[in-house]
């Protein structure tokens, strides 16, 4: 189990994942003095040629997986996920990484990764038992559309996807605090036409800002990858002195991410915006640190959202080593990753793929499919199973007269989906790097207060 740090638990604010990703940089280089030289996580071996995307290797819908670090304290609970520095990497690197690079402080935070779920209460709990039940810190990310469904498919109002979002946030951190672990709160894409809805966002992070002292969010994200890169740039810029001052985290998009995700459709797109070259990543880095370190790109290197036959993906995770060497070069830096990169449709990858990504910078990985499908499998594997309990109210093998309501009701068979996509989840964490990086400190039972309304003294 990985050190303690001083990042408490529950949801946590933007500059404490700073704080991890530096407690990773600390993490991996003890790793590195203690052994000598650089270590592989030990993972369970996946099925002969079989993909990330293998439910026998691990899935996670709608979740990221940093690096954990191990993290204790904090009067002030808090919930966040993060980056490992620990991947199935032939050369893994680390955790997270932090603002600097690959060196063997920052390798651990490179390679954190963190969790993410989205849409509903049950996955947001899903997401967090399994934190807590292997040892991760985790991120739960809500895009609009599962903002919305949060807020109920038949709200139509204008501002429906902005309150669901708020709802969720203030779910989670209700919950988070009992499952002892850090919780980052992120939502997804946002792109020109959302923008409304992060300034509904925005809007509810200042007022509980106001009142707390810290965001209601963790991070953000802004997808104007479809815009030109100059209005891209300067739209993230203003967006991101608002969120700064706020101490929330940005994640920006420049380039496009194939496939479909939330009614954004880019299986058509022009081949060569699906690779960002290291002069675009630069020019946002140029734009953006002057404002704070709190923030990471999304670069594109061929990946899609969703799970596809293999071949029909070429990721080109040496392209962002390529944006990490030149970003070097224009710093003078002796770190290896100066930047955070991010990776957008994680599911069906390979773990060499995931790997080498993570050594070439990436701190955050999303995976939404194989998790979708995780939980589904629960859910379809005891319909199966009981099938002839669940064909009415009355009957079943045992007798024409016996009841069926313990099979039918929803909180049956949905915590069977939950189990399934825990297991999954942690699966995830495992291969990332996550699990036992943060021991998990559960409060003792009652000391909690049912509700903490009152302002921060």
């Amino acid at each position: 189990m990985a050190p303690p740090c001083d990042v408490p638990v529950g949801v946590i604010t933007g500059a404490d994942v700073l704080k991890l990703l530096k407690h990773g940089e600390f993490i991996e280089a003890r790793r590195l003095l203690s052994k000598g030289k650089r270590s592989k996580l030990a993972l369970r071996a996946a099925p002969p040629g079989s993909s990330v995307g293998d439910p026998r290797c691990f899935d996670m819908d709608n979740e990221l997986t940093l690096r954990p670090l191990s993290m204790h304290g904090g009067t002030q609970p808090r919930t966040m996920a993060m980056p490992s520095p620990h991947s199935t990497a032939p050369d893994p690197a680390g955790l997270v990484q932090g603002p600097g690079g690959n060196t063997p402080d920052r390798d651990t935070i490179e390679r954190g990764r963190g969790e993410t779920a989205r849409e509903h209460s049950s996955v947001c709990n899903t997401v967090m038992e399994a934190a807590a039940k292997f040892n991760s810190p985790v991120i739960i990310q809500a895009s609009n559309g599962g903002a919305q469904f949060m807020a109920g498919k038949s709200i139509k109002d204008k501002k429906g996807a902005a309150a669901g979002a708020v709802a969720l946030a203030l779910h989670v951190r209700q919950m988070a605090p009992y499952y002892g672990v850090p919780v980052i709160l992120h939502t997804d894409h946002c792109a020109k036409k959302l923008l409304p809805w992060m300034d509904g966002m925005l809007e509810a992070n200042q007022a509980y800002y106001d009142q707390y002292g810290e965001p209601l969010y963790s991070m953000h994200m802004l997808d104007l990858s479809e815009e030109p890169d100059e209005e891209n740039i300067a739209i993230c810029t203003e967006y991101f002195k608002k969120m700064a001052a706020m101490d929330i985290f940005l994640e920006m998009e420049i380039g496009v991410t194939g496939g479909e995700e939330d009614g954004v459709d880019n299986t058509d797109v022009d081949q060569d915006k699906l690779y960002t070259s290291p002069e675009q990543v630069w020019s946002i880095y140029e734009a953006l640190s002057p404002i704070s370190p709190m923030f990471s790109i999304a670069a594109a290197f061929g990946n899609v959202h969703g799970v596809y036959k293999p071949g029909n993906v070429k990721l080109s995770p040496e392209r962002l080593a390529k944006a990490q060497a030149y970003a070097k070069e224009k710093l003078s830096s002796d770190e290896k990753n100066p930047l955070f990169l991010v990776m957008h449709g994680g599911s069906g990858s390979t773990e060499q793929e995931i790997g080498d990504s993570v050594a070439a910078g990436v701190i955050k990985m999303n995976v939404d499919t194989d998790t979708q499908w995780a939980y589904w499998d629960g859910a379809r594997k005891f319909i199966a199973e009981k099938h002839d309990f669940l064909q009415g109210q009355i009957g079943n093998p045992t007798g024409a007269d016996a009841p069926n309501k313990k099979f039918y009701d929803p909180r049956v068979w949905t915590r069977k989906a939950e189990e399934s996509m825990c297991e999954r989840c942690g699966l995830s964490m495992k291969t990332l790097g996550c699990a036992e990086t943060f021991p998990c400190k559960k409060p003792e039972s009652g000391s909690i207060p049912m509700w903490n309304f009152a302002p921060k003294k």
